[in-house]
C-alpha cells in the first residue's frame, strides 16, 4: 500500500495562470476568471483578502450581515465568512457548477488569502478590466468584511 502526500499547493505547470487579486474588483475578476476556467485554463488567485468590492462601507457590511441571516447554523445554507472563500463563492456562482463542465471547471480554481510560499518566485498576472481605479465612488476589501463578519 502506498501514501502519497500532496503539497496543498497544485503544482505549476505553463497552462496554469496565477492572478494577483490585489486591488481588483470582486465581480468583474469573477466574472472574467469563470470564462477562463470553462475554456480549460487552471487558474491559481492569490492575495484574496485585497479584493475590493464598490459602495459605501457600512452598507456593504449591513448587506453581509442581513445575508448571514438567512438559514440556520448547522442546517444551512451555509456561507463563506473567510476572504478565500468569498471569493471563490463569488467565481461559483457565475459557473454552470451544477452540470459536468461547470464541476470540471470549479476544481480547476485555486484560491488563497496570501501568496503561498511555492508561489512567490512565480510571475503573477493582473486583470487591467477589473482594476480598483476604474472605480469612481468607495469601496471595502474583502479582508475587511470577513473580519467584520467573523461574529
Amino acid at each position: 500500500m502506498r501514501i502519497t502526500i500532496s503539497s496543498k499547493v497544485p503544482s505549476v505547470d505553463e497552462k496554469t495562470t496565477i492572478i494577483d487579486a490585489k486591488g481588483l474588483i470582486l465581480g468583474r475578476m469573477a466574472s472574467i476568471v469563470a470564462k477562463r476556467l470553462l475554456n480549460g485554463e487552471k487558474i491559481i488567485i492569490v492575495n484574496a483578502k485585497d479584493a475590493v468590492i464598490s459602495g459605501k462601507r457600512l452598507s456593504v457590511i449591513q448587506k453581509m450581515h442581513e445575508f448571514l441571516q438567512i438559514g440556520h447554523p448547522k442546517k444551512g445554507p451555509l456561507h463563506p465568512r473567510r476572504p478565500e472563500t468569498i471569493v471563490k463563492r463569488a467565481i461559483r456562482g457565475m459557473l454552470p457548477y451544477k452540470t459536468p463542465r461547470g464541476k470540471k471547471a470549479f476544481k480547476r480554481l485555486r484560491v488563497y488569502m496570501s501568496v503561498p510560499e511555492e508561489l512567490k518566485s512565480k510571475p503573477a498576472e493582473t486583470i487591467p478590466e477589473a482594476d480598483v481605479n476604474r472605480l469612481k465612488g468607495r469601496y471595502i476589501t474583502i479582508g475587511e468584511i470577513a473580519r467584520l463578519i467573523q461574529g
